[in-house]
């Protein structure tokens, strides 16, 4: 007997280290490598994707193409040139960025009648049909039978303590914010044209006063040669009026590179691929420049009254505590009016109808404190929404306030660049007629000729710096007549 004892205890222990054995190398092997490999994917997902983090992934079939933006069939461009206010309109149809506004506003919208349609009754149909057979316990089968006809429902929310109010006052609020967006995007894209227009036509200025400069470099090279012909200059005046030419030929090759640019951007901002080429009405006089005489005080205020994503911002602040109140009130009871009616026919038997009416009051006891955290998460984020309106109001107001002074700057300098002008091309003027008169150097023929065009680039960029700033001040205040209410005309 001790020996059988020992026997059985030994076979225990060699069973015992067999089965730690076993699930050791169990636990030392993956799962993928247990599982075969058509049940641990067995759709193949695998080979959907790139075999490796460092290898590209390679389609199997035909990629979609990309659709391309189709200009409004009733807005093509025609082929005269357009001013600025028709250019605004085209913008305004063809740019993408106005149809996603409007398409969302549209969604709010919906959204609006998705909350209200909880103010009215709920009534649904079902039509069943069934078969059944009975067999007792004692063998016997009993005659089948065959159920079907319709069942109507009805279900109505009488008093839920505000919160479908609440929750439509809510989405009326997003809805706002939407439509606030979509005037927004409209300012977006004025501003947007207005300073692809003014940097284009600004360019084009750029240009010809370029070729200009290049020309009167050319007629002192000529001039310099002439004078060394005759003796009255020496080769390195020839250089540098050479220098000078070159000089020129790279700047009016910039400016040209610019010019296209700009073009690109305008035809990019009304909604056409970047690749159409539109012609633009130039300004045909000199621009009148005005100051303005609105005070700082009452454009601040003004953009918080009229600026529509200012307005937005309070309207998704609403929505959001809205929102946190019908959360809050999640938690109360809520009565309803209930009622139905049943009709079912069987066979071989009278048909049978039923209807009830009736009401529930539905009491939540306890729900993990799902609805508590969802409260608190709620006002958390009408919370955070406040401080985004806090900080986009901020924004505003410096926006407003940098291009008040900008402007007041720019329009202050505009005089003295025409008067820099004037002076320069009388200058030029003079030390070229001296110098082909056989006077003069021609340092100084090339400094005047250099004053010239600094001077012309410089009136050009203070009349484009002046447009692109109150353009620029106007899609900060929100309005587009500062100049009308302040008592100037542009």
């Amino acid at each position: 007997m001790r020996r059988i004892s020992i026997d059985c205890a030994a076979l225990g222990c060699a069973f015992f280290l067999s089965g730690t054995l076993f699930v050791t190398s169990v636990q030392a092997l993956s799962i993928n490598e247990l599982v075969p490999q058509r049940l641990r994917d067995p759709f193949g997902g695998d080979e959907k994707t790139a075999p490796s983090h460092f290898k590209r992934w390679e389609p199997t079939t035909a990629l979609p193409t990309v659709g391309g933006v189709t200009p409004d069939e009733g807005a093509q461009l025609s082929h005269q040139a357009l001013s600025l206010p028709e250019l605004t309109e085209f913008a305004f149809r063809n740019n993408p960025k106005t149809r996603q506004t409007w398409l969302s506003a549209r969604a709010a919208a919906a959204g609006v009648g998705v909350e209200q349609a909880d103010l009215l009754p709920q009534i649904s149909a079902l039509y069943a049909g069934s078969r059944s057979q009975q067999v007792t316990s004692a063998g016997a089968i009993v005659a089948p039978q065959k159920r079907y006809g319709p069942t109507y429902s009805l279900s109505y929310l009488l008093y839920d303590f505000g919160v479908r109010d609440q929750q439509i006052a809510a989405t009326e609020y997003r809805l706002l914010a939407m439509n606030l967006a979509h005037n927004r995007a409209l300012q977006d894209v004025l501003f947007q044209v207005e300073q692809a227009y003014y940097r284009l036509i600004g360019n084009d200025a750029l240009v010809q006063i370029n070729a200009q400069s290049l020309a009167n470099a050319e007629i002192a090279l000529e001039a310099a040669r002439k004078r060394q012909e005759s003796g009255l200059a020496t080769v390195a005046d020839v250089y540098r009026a050479d220098t000078l030419v070159a000089q020129a030929h790279l700047n009016l090759t910039r400016s040209r590179g610019e010019l296209e640019k700009s073009r690109g951007q305008l035809a990019f901002v009304v909604g056409l691929p970047v690749n159409r080429r539109i012609a633009v009405r130039t300004l045909e006089a000199p621009p009148q420049s005005t100051e303005i005489t609105t005070q700082i005080g009452d454009l601040l205020n003004r953009a918080k009254q009229t600026r529509p994503d200012l307005v937005a911002a309070e309207a998704q602040v609403r929505s959001a505590k809205a929102s946190a109140s019908a959360v809050a009130r999640a938690g109360l009871p809520t009565i309803e009016l209930v009622g139905g009616e049943s009709f079912f026919d069987i066979k071989d038997k009278p048909s049978a109808k039923s209807w009830s009416v009736g009401f529930n009051v539905r009491i939540p006891i306890f729900t993990g404190f799902r609805d508590t955290y969802n409260a608190r998460l709620a006002q958390a984020q009408a919370d955070a929404l406040e401080a985004s309106r806090d900080a986009l109001v901020r924004q505003a107001e410096i926006e407003v306030w940098q291009g008040y002074y900008d402007l007041t700057t720019v329009t202050s300098s505009i005089s003295s660049t025409e008067a820099q002008v004037r002076s320069a091309e009388q200058t030029a003027q003079a030390t070229l007629a001296r110098y082909q008169g056989g006077f003069g150097s021609i340092l100084d023929l090339i400094t005047a000729q250099q004053d010239e065009s600094n001077a012309r680039v410089q009136r050009i960029q203070s009349y484009l710096e002046w447009f692109t700033t109150l353009s620029r001040l106007q899609i900060a205040v929100g309005a587009g007549d500062l100049l009308k209410t302040s008592g100037g005309a542009k």
